[in-house]
Order: structure tokens, then C-alpha cells, then sequence
């Protein structure tokens, strides 16, 4: 048996008369009298590969079985195509059917689908050209992340998913327990007795892997973890998951300005990224969803990101004579029609907003001297508004604890995190960046269910 070649390698050789083994499963196939056409994709690049089969050559059981959504390997010679739209195929000698698909009930054929049709075959959908390019994408900015954050000398921590603390203290949280859910032990008054739980005490799915990067970082300078989050919002809209994945880096000696540059730096790497290595899938999405899909794209890595605070934003929001769905008020945080406008009417360039009022942000946040606000930033970017939330972290041990007292937060949860303040504290500062937010910006998809191979969201944990 000749070794495999992908597709993608095929599409680009000059290899003519080379005998080559090629699989993949059958997209299309079409025929004139004795010429069978047949459409491949093994999922290594967007396009497929026509494979030409003189149906003489072959018994008239193995072409029966060749048809849309079948699994077949061909063995054939690669020449120039004389068609338009490629420019080689394969003339094939062999055929080997690994995997059949019947036709009556294989539910992608040559049609258009819908997404919404689609999220329910999400077991199916990869095979599509819409999937199949948002998951080349998806691969492409996991690896550019980690190459992004490796050659600047971040080291990657792995922080637990099963966690005791609440970081974004919101207390959306899937709880994680094995005690019997009819009779579970209880206390004396009543309430559920943990101490009898697997861990001897209330634990849930972490909503975020800061704290513990923090941590890490006031001993390895500059870190970043990159892993899946939960959250128990019962929010059904296109911008919500249940479980995502963020990318979380944590900086030592980094001030809120620092933070700023290394989130621009990020994001414009990982779309360059994109646009070089993934090109021909940008261009699929961009012709089929969403045609300023790639200059959106360029745009955001030519322009420099305005940088405002929160106050100045508001007060551009109050004259700006627009009409908004909600309201704008100084203490109120923004909402997506509110950054947008920032982004796309009035800066007309990707915003960096900070100095937020403390009653709207984390208690981890770093205060300013006024007394009102904290030193966070949200990167705004058009079409999707916040893609990163940070900020300048807390250092000062007792206005850190004040605020975790002022916020009802349990202190017995947090005192490792306490601790890191009184043994060689020093300024610090984070972002968050929500994978999924991002893959939704470079797709120029409108729903975050597109963008993640098998969407968890309220009543749906199908496949």
C-alpha cells in the first residue's frame, strides 16, 4: 500500500504521472455516461480534489457504494485537470471503500444547511466547508497563542479546573460533588454537610485560571495558562457558553500601561497569524458569511488601538445623540452597543477603555488614589465590542483585604491568594481573552455556538 498523501500537498504539487494514495470522504459525485467525478476531502485544506473514475475499470458494487458521505482511498495517477476551478486531479486505478454512507439518510448532502440545522449534526458538521475552515482557524490560533507567549519567554501553567474559590466572585458556578443528590449528609441546621464530600468541602468548576497564574507568576515573572472555563449563566445568546476557553497570561513588574501593550501586541499577532497561515478558509468565510470579513481583519493590525478612560467614554456616549437600548450612566458598566459605537462611529479604530468605577469590577482590581475607580482594561473591537477584560492587579495587601470585607466575600477561601501580598508583593497585572470571543471576531460568524466543535449551553449538552 503506497503511503497517504494529503490533499492540501496534492493541490499544490506538479508531481504529473506519479502514481499517489490519497482517502478522504466524498463530497460529490457526478457522472457522464462511462466517467465517474468525484469530489475528496480529507479535511486538510478547504478545497477538495477531483478524482476521475473510468467506470469500466472498476466492478459495478464498489461505484454502487461510492457516493456522498462514503469513506474511500483511491490509488490513481496525478495529472493536469483539464476542468476549470483545479489544476490536477487524479486518474484513479484503484478504489477501496472503507466506510459507506447511505443515501436516503445522510443528512449533508449537496445543499445549502443552515447553521441552526447544523448545531444539531454537530458530530457531522466538521465535514462541511463552514466547520471544517472554523476548525483549521481554531487550530491555527491555539498554536500561534502558545508560540506567541513561548518566544516571549512566558512559561505555560496548567490551573485547576476543580476549584474552591470563586475568582470573578459572580458565584455562577457548576458545582462538583459526589455526595448522593437525594440524600445528601446534612449539618445540624440543615444545610449540606461537605466535610462528608470527596474534597471536605464545597467545590466547583473554576471560572477563570487568574488567581492561580497570579500566584505563579509572583514566583516565574510571566506566565499564562490557556484552558476551558465555566460558568453557569443562564444566558441563551449568541455571545454565551456554558464551558470556553480562555487565555489568561500574568505579568510581575507589568503596570496597567505595560498590560495595554502586550494585549495589543497579542491580538495583532494572532490575527497576522491567521491571515497568513489560514488564507484560503478566511477567504471561504469571508465570500459566504461576512465580505468585510478580511479587511476587518487588516484593519485592526494597521491601526494602533485608541486608548480612553471610562469617564471620557461615557461623556462621549452622552453627546454622541444616539439612541441606545440601555442607558448610559457614569457607574454603569457599558454594554456591546455602547463599545461599539466607541469602536466603530466615534474612534473609528480598536478602543482600550480603563479606569473603570470599583463598584463594577473585581475585587482584585488595583484602586486609584480617588477612591472611585480601578486600574482594568477592556479592549473593544468592532462587530463584537469587549474581546479582553484585565486590569492592574491589587498589590496592597490591606486595600485587598478591605475590599474582599466589603464585598462579603469568604475570606477562609482566599487567604493563599491574601498570603501573596505580605511575602514580596509587587505590582502585577493579567487580562483575560476569551478563545471563543476571538474565533467568532476572525470567522465573521454571528453565533459563539459556530465557533466551538460541541456548544455547552443551557438544556444542551447533546454529543
Amino acid at each position: 500500500m503506497k503511503k497517504r498523501i494529503k490533499i492540501k500537498d496534492l493541490l499544490e504539487s506538479t508531481d504529473f504521472g506519479k502514481e499517489i494514495n490519497v482517502k478522504g470522504w466524498v463530497r460529490t459525485k457526478r457522472g457522464i455516461k462511462t466517467i465517474a467525478f468525484i469530489a475528496l476531502n480529507d479535511g486538510s485544506v478547504i478545497h477538495n480534489i477531483q478524482v476521475v473514475v473510468d467506470i469500466t475499470k472498476f466492478d459495478e458494487k464498489t461505484v454502487k457504494f461510492i457516493t456522498t458521505g462514503s469513506c474511500i482511498g483511491v490509488t490513481g495517477i496525478l495529472t493536469e485537470s483539464q476542468g476549470k476551478g483545479q489544476a490536477v486531479e487524479i486518474q484513479a486505478n484503484e478504489i477501496e471503500v472503507y466506510g459507506t454512507a447511505d443515501p436516503a439518510s445522510y443528512p449533508l448532502q449537496k445543499k445549502g444547511h443552515t447553521l441552526e440545522f447544523l448545531r444539531e449534526i454537530a458530530h457531522l458538521r466538521p465535514r462541511t466547508n463552514t466547520f471544517g475552515a472554523v476548525l483549521r482557524i481554531r487550530h491555527a490560533m491555539s498554536f500561534a497563542t502558545h508560540k506567541y507567549f513561548n518566544d516571549k519567554g512566558f512559561y505555560y501553567i496548567h490551573s485547576p479546573i476543580i476549584t474552591g474559590s470563586d475568582a470573578e466572585g459572580a458565584g455562577e458556578m457548576f458545582r462538583v460533588t459526589i455526595l448522593d443528590d437525594k440524600n445528601p449528609p446534612l449539618k445540624e441546621d440543615g444545610t449540606v454537610d461537605y466535610n462528608q464530600d470527596f474534597f471536605g468541602k464545597e467545590t466547583n468548576l473554576s471560572v477563570s485560571g487568574q488567581l492561580e497564574a497570579e500566584l505563579t507568576a509572583l514566583a516565574l515573572s510571566e506566565v499564562y495558562t490557556f484552558g476551558p472555563t465555566f460558568r453557569a449563566e443562564n444566558s441563551n445568546t449568541p455571545r454565551h457558553l456554558a464551558e470556553f476557553w480562555m487565555i489568561e497570561p500574568e505579568m510581575a513588574f507589568y503596570d496597567i500601561h505595560d498590560n495595554m501593550d502586550l494585549a495589543e501586541e497579542l491580538l495583532k499577532f494572532l490575527i497576522s497569524y491567521v491571515l497568513e497561515y489560514c488564507s484560503e478558509d478566511l477567504r471561504f468565510l469571508n465570500n459566504f458569511y461576512d465580505n468585510d470579513l478580511i479587511s476587518r481583519l487588516k484593519f485592526i493590525v494597521e491601526n494602533k488601538f485608541v486608548r480612553a478612560v471610562y469617564s471620557e467614554a461615557v461623556e462621549i456616549l452622552l453627546n454622541s445623540g444616539q439612541k441606545f437600548e440601555f442607558p448610559v450612566k457614569w457607574g454603569l458598566d457599558l454594554q456591546a452597543e455602547h463599545e461599539r459605537y466607541l469602536v466603530e462611529k466615534h474612534f473609528k479604530k480598536p478602543v482600550i477603555l480603563t479606569d473603570y468605577p470599583k463598584e463594577i469590577k473585581a475585587f482584585y482590581m488595583k484602586q486609584n488614589d480617588d477612591g472611585k475607580t480601578v486600574r482594568a482594561m477592556d479592549v473593544l473591537f468592532p462587530k463584537i465590542g469587549e474581546i479582553i477584560g484585565g486590569s492592574q492587579r491589587e498589590e496592597n495587601y490591606d486595600r485587598l483585604y478591605s475590599r474582599i470585607k466589603e464585598l462579603n466575600i469568604v475570606e477562609d477561601e482566599l487567604w493563599w491568594y491574601l498570603e501573596t501580598r505580605k511575602f514580596g508583593t509587587v505590582f502585577h497585572s493579567g487580562f483575560g481573552l476569551g478563545f471563543e470571543r476571538m474565533i467568532l471576531f476572525m470567522t465573521g460568524l454571528g453565533n459563539i455556538r459556530d465557533v466551538i466543535p460541541f456548544p455547552r449551553t443551557p438544556r444542551n449538552a447533546e454529543f
